[in-house]
């Protein structure tokens, strides 16, 4: 009798868990949005995205949107899969005509592959060009090809330098009077002798140390050059890994450890005081926040330093293109809650206020929402966004392409380990790449 109540009780939970299963759409990653309640013809809208942080933001604008749009309705749901999954899945579904959704989050370094021959997306002219003014152009060639402009940027991913503070001022140095890298060296040099600690670290497994010292030169080469032949034999590129393996030749730069910028044994010794500053992105300001606590107070961020006076600050680093597909069936619906998503001023406020991202519209920047108290500001100060002011006509562009993932790949698996932890020389190592490359 046990044994049959027993069983009863399994098939039973079985059954429960197999409807809330379906309740919820299945997998975790594939949850549905709940964008409110819209009305009987409301138009339907289809999103896929590969972080949960941004269905999050997508489902609290599309909120707004209804609330603001009481005869433009839209019922989007927003479904979340894993990175590679997504973006697999949204080739497929693009290239052979079946089951793509109305809108898609697509990461900057996947973006060529969607304009490859006859892009599937649809072009957004229409509504990026209006806002062109207010926008940081070079984020959105990104997505462009032959004169149109296919997706839409979260961020401006401005590269900055994060100083502490505590430990310049142990070593007697003083953040703004760093102008030029020279000037940084000279800075580390002291730093090294004063507090015994490096000034920097570098990544040897990504490309966040070198990819803004490349892209911030003046001119439109980087890794490749404007017309898309492959240049990381250059100056442009020879240069900075040059400077950087002799950086930590001389000790005022060592090995990120595990790495790169983004381990965790990095951001360990990154929190006990370990390095007196590091160049990034402004999106990486949330991993202060969240993993690096007990540097709260001591960090300051300024523009970064060049290589020659007066040539540009910064570079737009990373990002995530969102696209209206095809093969959506409302695509007016779709291309107007994108702009209102993404580039409207409202949009770009709560970019800042929900994912800490350095918004798109520069007029927005200075603007009193910006300054209202969150974790950032907490952590950082009040003044976060007087550093993009200061360099806003100054964040270079990267070159985008078909070419870039496998070129982003040979310098992460080999390039920057073969000269930075293997002290090899930078002419050898970048003339053995071209001939791969090729």
């Amino acid at each position: 009798m046990k044994k049959q109540v027993l069983v009863w009780l399994s098939l039973m939970v079985a059954l429960v868990m197999a409807l809330a299963a379906c309740t919820n759409g299945g997998s975790p990653e594939n949850a549905a949005s709940d964008s409110g309640s819209p009305p009987d013809g409301a138009a339907k809208l289809e999103m896929w995205t590969f972080q949960e942080l941004h269905k999050t933001f997508y489902d609290d604008m599309a909120k707004r949107w209804n609330e603001a749009n009481p005869d433009k309705q839209i019922d989007l749901t927003v479904n979340v899969y894993p990175y590679d999954d997504m973006h697999n899945k949204l080739l497929v579904a693009l290239q052979s005509g079946t089951g793509a959704p109305d809108l898609a989050d697509i990461e900057i370094n996947k973006f060529p592959n969607f304009l490859k021959g006859e892009p599937q997306l649809v072009p957004l002219n229409d509504i990026i060009e209006p806002e062109i003014n207010n926008l940081v152009k070079s984020r959105m060639d990104n997505y462009a090809k032959d004169g149109n402009y296919y997706g839409i940027d979260f961020h401006v991913g401005a590269a900055v330098i994060y100083y502490n503070k505590e430990i310049l001022d142990k070593a007697g140095v003083n953040p703004d009077d760093i102008v030029t890298w020279a000037d940084y060296e000279a800075a580390g040099k002291k730093v090294r002798d004063a507090a015994g600690v490096p000034m920097t670290t570098l990544e040897t497994s990504d490309l966040w140390s070198l990819w803004p010292q490349v892209s911030q030169a003046p001119g439109a080469d980087d890794f490749q050059t404007a017309d898309g032949q492959l240049n990381i034999t250059n100056a442009v590129v020879s240069g900075p890994l040059t400077w950087q393996q002799n950086l930590i030749k001389s000790k005022i730069a060592i090995q990120a450890p595990g790495g790169n910028h983004h381990a965790e044994e990095y951001y360990g010794m990154m929190n006990a005081g370990g390095a007196a500053s590091v160049w990034m992105p402004m999106w990486y300001m949330g991993r202060f926040t969240d993993y690096m606590p007990d540097l709260k107070g001591k960090i300051v961020i300024k523009p970064m330093p060049v290589w020659n006076p007066g040539e540009p600050r910064s570079a737009g680093m990373g990002g995530t293109g969102t696209a209206v597909t095809k093969a959506s069936k409302n695509q007016e619906a779709a291309k107007a809650f994108l702009a209102y998503a993404k580039l409207s001023r409202e949009g770009n406020i709560e970019i800042w206020r929900q994912l800490g991202f350095d918004p798109l519209r520069t007029d927005v920047w200075d603007a009193p929402e910006l300054k209202e108290p969150n974790k950032f500001t907490d952590y950082f100060g009040p003044d976060i966004f007087d550093v993009l002011t200061q360099v806003k006509s100054e964040i270079e562009g990267v070159i985008i392409n078909e070419k870039t993932p496998t070129i982003s790949d040979a310098f992460r698996t080999s390039v920057i380990t073969r000269i930075l932890q293997d002290n090899e020389d930078v002419g050898k190592v970048l003339s053995e790449a071209a001939d791969q490359l090729k």
